[in-house]
């Protein structure tokens, strides 16, 4: 905790708020709460910029072995069976991972650059904390349960999102991740290598997608509706589609202080003209677009830049509302590089289209925490429906929908702060976050 200028205190980054003088109210809260906080507090240093008090887990680096290592201590500690898969993933089992119909949650430890706690680790964290409530209960399992840490699930290091699941659902093959490089140049092989796994095994890995029965992840949600609807908990519809496209501008690196303005081909103001077009085009159409990643040559103070790299993110409700986006951004940037003198290439680096989250699996969350089937109670007894909202954010859960029924809980984020130190959600919502994963567990793998 600190105190902010006005002698308020205020939560340390990173950290659940507490609720001063009393602790959560759901049940089996005491035990579930310390369970939670005691991960939570264990993992919070790693990883953290001393500067920016944000985080920097990037695939295969040393703030992802410490937290590989924090998984794998948490799993061998509740006896559970951990294995790490042909793509880096990891895997904690309770139960026979060979005998099918599994149930499965977790979510990701890695981050974006100077991200936050809670995208990824709170799934992780309230996944092992859940279990420790169900056996508090005395549940039987009828099916086998399992924790799972996907890798690069950022994408913040390769440029590409969801690696781990991706390359399991065979939706990136093993050549195109063979081809991935970093800003330094170091190939994922290289890295995976270096960190102690073996790149040649990498790929799909169908047996294991066929032997699970259903997939629960649970995340901060990266928006505000459920503070602005007053719910802890929300279960997700869908899933935007979206992609990133990276733009290369190319033009004719010259002194800065001796080249005429008439004689400059400067790919910046190029790339500048279509940072606001992608803006423009996204107020237009409804949709999402951020230039939010940046590479300049020579990148000097007095040269004028021979390439600019621009990296697009965008997302949009639908497809063909995301398409609008795109092509008009692209229109644009050629239109602008046409008449400076630029030349302009646009590659579509990843793409994932609309998930809808299977409405079975969904509906029968909805029925568990509403019918309080849980020994939690749910949150039947409150008379309120669990709200259903998408979601513009991708996750692993909608790579692997694909493969596997896939569901989706949100835990409240009062700010709607996301990929940034200040994302928060406060501890009774992270608790309650935790019974319901408890309560929705027990209801497909206990009954």
């Amino acid at each position: 905790m600190s105190t902010d200028s006005g002698g308020r205190t205020a939560p340390t980054p990173g950290a659940p708020e507490p609720i001063p003088g009393a602790a959560p109210s759901a049940p089996g809260a005491p035990g579930t709460a310390s369970s939670f906080l005691s991960m939570w507090r264990d993992l919070a240093p790693v990883g953290r910029h001393a500067g920016s008090g944000g985080y920097r887990r990037y695939a295969w680096s040393g703030a992802d072995a410490d937290c590989r290592a924090w998984f794998r201590e948490q799993a061998e500690s509740r006896g559970l069976t951990h294995e790490v898969d042909r793509n880096g993933n990891q895997w904690a089992w309770l139960g026979d991972p060979l005998a099918g119909d599994a149930v499965v949650t977790g979510s990701h430890l890695d981050s974006v650059p100077d991200g936050g706690a809670f995208d990824g680790p709170l799934g992780v964290v309230s996944s092992f904390a859940a279990l420790d409530e169900l056996r508090r209960r005395g549940v039987e399992f009828t099916r086998p349960l399992a924790i799972t840490n996907f890798g690069d699930e950022e994408g913040a290091r390769f440029g590409v999102a969801c690696v781990g699941s991706r390359l399991a659902s065979g939706q990136l093959t093993a050549g195109d991740a063979h081809r991935l490089r970093d800003a330094d140049g170091i190939s994922l092989p290289a890295a995976m290598e270096a960190a102690g796994y073996d790149p040649d095994a990498i790929g799909p890995d169908p047996e294991r997608l066929a032997g699970i029965g259903a997939f629960v992840e649970l995340h901060v949600e990266q928006g505000r509706a459920l503070d602005l609807s007053g719910d802890p908990v929300g279960i997700a519809s869908a899933i935007w589609p979206h992609g990133r496209w990276r733009f290369d501008f190319r033009g004719e690196a010259n002194h800065a202080g001796t080249t005429r303005l008439a004689d400059r081909r400067d790919p910046m103001l190029t790339y500048a003209e279509t940072v606001l077009a992608a803006r423009r085009e996204a107020e237009l159409t409804g949709a999402l677009a951020t230039f939010g990643k940046i590479a300049v040559e020579p990148n000097g103070v007095n040269a004028i830049p021979s390439l600019v790299r621009g990296w697009l993110d965008s997302r949009a409700a639908d497809q063909a509302t995301l398409d609008a986006v795109v092509t008009g951004i692209e229109r644009a940037a050629r239109e602008h590089a046409e008449r400076a003198g630029i030349d302009l290439d646009v590659v579509r680096e990843s793409f994932t289209p609309v998930v809808e989250f299977e409405h079975a699996l969904r509906d029968e969350l909805a029925k568990i925490l509403e019918g309080g089937r849980g020994a939690g109670g749910g949150t039947g007894d409150t008379g309120r429906a669990v709200p259903v909202l998408g979601t513009g954010a991708g996750h692993d859960a909608g790579i692997l929908s694909a493969s596997v029924p896939t569901a989706m809980l949100f835990v409240r984020n009062p700010t709607g702060i996301s990929h940034s130190p200040a994302e928060h959600a406060a501890e009774d919502d992270c608790v309650t976050g935790v019974i319901a994963l408890a309560d929705v567990l027990e209801g497909l793998a206990c009954s």
